[in-house]
């Protein structure tokens, strides 16, 4: 791994050293920042004795839960020069193999020891110390490289921009390692000395008992868990000890943002990003996402508005050829994301690029119908999708519990009729992915005739229980 950031770390461990770093809070273990270094270097020498050698510039893939064990695993390759490409928790060891050979890795973490995968040794930019593994929208893994210089600008982007620092305790219920939680989580710790607690579940009941113990002041979350604490039987003292409520990962329905506030006396604050930028836009007052909107730009972020509805985002964290050759040079990415810019500089959200389809020879934007749905009364989310086939038909998942009947009613009082979907199915909950986005898959597969004899009950049950545990 790149020297800059195992500088950071170094410098955190001379600064903090006799500090709590990470809390595991299921069984109560406390870990402070000279311990974790300890134990990272001895992770590595039981683990790795005579591969460490070789693991420099290679990819290492490794899948682990939040806690203390994830980041020895995390530092100890650090340590061995190791390119370090992290799964999600949830994946299944066979899936976390084919990844690792998808990604022409050198040794795969199976759990329990290095397995050295019979790739070929490949030249990498002695930069890159982390790949991201990102699915995006489409559900198929991508491989995203980044340097020490974009993952240290993120973090630094984030902190100053939230006001997170080594006097805060962060709630880690968000994987480690993915893009939102390395940028608001993982880094934040190693190179600003910001403490994590990882959260025992993500359930209301257990978040109170997290929060009750241990006193986390920033919680980075996704819209599902937020609805889950604002609808449930929380007491609103259950939190005081949190100052910062951060959502992302997904949109946040502005009606959860709203009930938040009323209940806890504290605004939800939308945070906007993406695997290849990190943080883009974040509301620091909380109104933008009160009212559905995202926020202005970050600090050290650039926002240009494009044609079209794009925007160009430019910063130290983005990676890209230019900024390689170029040291100090930012870099520039166009997200699929379809956004707007009020005068003030705010961004709201409008669906992503590519979700227009054709339907009996007209065009429907697939972003614009889910927001029409959720506009009427009674839709907590909504989801719409197009069937296979030379004849498609569009399709709508709905998080309601009014009758598909009576949406669709209201729907076709202010709609086009080609753009009034022809299949519904209603849930009390969407089904999520680990990374809290809407599992496309899943509600594609139930629509339109996959798994057919399989109710729906089932499958958002399972899945749930999947994402729960994909989110500790």
């Amino acid at each position: 791994m790149s020297h800059a950031l195992l500088q950071a770390w170094e410098r955190t461990c001379v600064r903090r050293g006799a500090h709590q770093a990470v809390v595991q809070a299921a069984g109560g273990q406390v870990c402070t920042f000279r311990e974790l270094e300890r134990r990272s270097a001895e992770w590595l020498a039981a683990h790795a004795p005579v591969a460490a050698g070789s693991l420099a510039g290679r990819a290492v893939v490794f899948s682990a839960p939040n806690g203390i064990g994830w980041f020895e695993i995390f530092l100890g390759l650090a340590r061995a020069g190791a390119v370090v490409a992290p799964l999600d928790a949830a994946e299944p060891p066979a899936a976390q193999r084919m990844l690792a050979e998808g990604l022409r890795a050198g040794f795969w973490w199976d759990g329990s020891r290095l397995v050295a995968l019979a790739c070929p040794k490949r030249h990498r930019d002695p930069d890159v110390c982390l790949i991201k593994l990102t699915s995006g929208s489409t559900g198929r893994p991508r491989a995203l490289a980044f340097t020490a210089a974009q993952l240290l600008a993120d973090a630094r982007q984030v902190t100053s921009t939230m006001g997170i620092g080594p006097r805060d305790l962060n709630y880690a219920l968000i994987p480690l390692g993915h893009s939102y939680g390395l940028g608001n989580l993982t880094i934040p710790l190693i190179a600003h000395g910001v403490p994590l607690v990882c959260g025992a579940a993500a359930l209301p009941h257990a978040i109170g008992s997290d929060f009750a113990r241990w006193r986390p002041t920033v919680f980075p979350g996704v819209p599902a868990v937020w609805r889950a604490i604002a609808s449930a039987a929380v007491e609103p003292e259950t939190l005081a000890s949190l100052r910062l409520a951060i959502s992302a990962g997904a949109p946040l329905p502005p009606d959860v943002a709203r009930e938040f506030a009323a209940r806890f006396g504290r605004r939800l604050h939308n945070f906007y990003g993406s695997s290849e930028t990190g943080g883009i836009a974040y509301d620091r007052s909380g109104e933008a996402t009160i009212g559905g909107g995202v926020g202005p730009a970050m600090r050290g972020v650039a926002v240009t508005g494009l044609c079209g509805g794009r925007i160009r985002v430019c910063s130290a964290a983005v990676f890209t050829q230019a900024n390689r050759l170029r040291s100090g040079r930012l870099g520039c990415w166009v997200p699929p994301d379809l956004v707007a810019l009020d005068g003030r500089g705010r961004l709201s959200l409008n669906g992503r690029l590519g979700r227009t389809v054709k339907i009996a020879g007209r065009r429907v934007n697939l972003g614009e119908i889910e927001a029409c749905m959720r506009r009427i009364a009674g839709v907590r989310e909504a989801w719409a999708g197009i069937g296979p086939g030379p004849h498609p038909a569009l399709g709508a998942a709905l998080a309601t519990d009014r009758a598909a009947s009576e949406i669709r009613a209201e729907l076709l009082a202010d709609t086009a009729p080609w753009k009034i979907p022809k299949k519904w199915i209603v849930l009390a909950a969407l089904p999520l992915t680990g990374r809290g986005k809407v599992d496309a898959r899943l509600l594609s597969a139930r629509l339109f005739g996959q798994g057919a004899n399989e109710s729906v009950a089932s499958i958002s049950t399972r899945r749930s229980a999947r994402q729960m545990s994909a989110l500790r």
